[in-house]
């Protein structure tokens, strides 16, 4: 009698310890939550209360000038840098993916290799991808300050982003899909782009939303290997500065500051109509 008394004041306190428990996890996570969003609003709110007073139509002319202080070449250049980084990075990360997780087989060297090699890369500053991008493509290949300098600058140094998503993507995809297809006589190639690819479009695209984040705030390897020239490019091999750039340029000089918190405004309306665009293609993509 003794011990089943003992036995069940036992297990209510361990139910209580655990309850106790529990209830402090759930307040720490719903104070973290609360302290993101906070900073996240506070952020937000700086950005916005300093720059939008000074949004006005002379800051979107063709042309900049140092009266006008344009943005609008900025916002091209961001654009033009953007797909030129993702034409490049994105086939080789998802191909070299695919043939990490389709094709290589278990406990392959090469594949430990590549796997650490990405890891690798994706942990160096991106200052190190600019003095690389500028010894080798502006220095050893002579082509200076260019567009196309800094796009494959950015290319291989959200490579290693697009293929480790593309990895985890593809092996979350369930084994079940690919032996159906397997079953109904598809060949390796046949399942893996038309069953696995398709099954795989939300984590890979998850991973190219991450990837054009990181371009269009991407300041120091640009500095180095695309330059900070204020016009439009007039060709891959010319110079020009994303809008990212554009700010640290104009608050360095320290004579625009005004006109630097309106950029910072229009580069948050430019990640973020980026991220919807993005969201919006890959959810079509899905159905598809």
């Amino acid at each position: 009698m003794k011990e089943r008394m003992m036995r069940k004041k036992t297990q209510r306190e361990q139910l209580r310890s655990a309850q106790i428990t529990a209830l402090l996890m759930r307040s720490m996570v719903y104070a973290a939550m609360l302290a993101t969003i906070l900073v996240l609003g506070l952020i937000l709110g700086y950005i916005l209360i300093k720059g939008v007073p000074h949004l006005t139509p002379s800051l979107f002319a063709w042309k900049y000038t140092s009266e006008n202080v344009s943005v609008l070449p900025a916002i091209i250049n961001t654009i033009i840098m953007t797909l030129l980084s993702l034409i490049f990075a994105v086939p080789i990360g998802i191909f070299s993916a695919i043939y990490l997780v389709e094709y290589a087989k278990r406990g392959n060297r090469l594949v430990a290799l590549v796997r650490l090699t990405a890891e690798t890369l994706a942990g160096i500053p991106s200052i190190v991808y600019g003095l690389f991008g500028f010894l080798m493509f502006a220095v050893y290949f002579g082509w200076g300050y260019t567009v196309l300098g800094g796009a494959l600058t950015l290319a291989i140094m959200i490579l290693p982003l697009v293929m480790r998503t593309t990895e985890e993507a593809l092996r979350s995809v369930p084994d079940a899909y690919r032996e159906g297809s397997f079953g109904l006589g598809a060949g390796k190639l046949r399942t893996v782009l038309r069953v696995v690819l398709p099954s795989a479009v939300p984590g890979i695209s998850a991973g190219i939303v991450l990837s054009i984040g990181r371009i269009v705030g991407e300041t120091a390897a640009l500095i180095y290997t695309a330059g900070t020239v204020s016009g439009i490019p007039q060709g891959l091999f010319s110079s020009g500065r994303t809008l990212a750039v554009h700010m640290y340029a104009l608050y360095s000089e320290g004579l625009y500051m005004d006109e630097a918190a309106a950029t910072a405004v229009v580069l948050l309306a430019v990640v973020m109509l980026i991220n919807v665009l993005s969201g919006i293609t890959a959810r079509k993509l899905t159905k598809r």
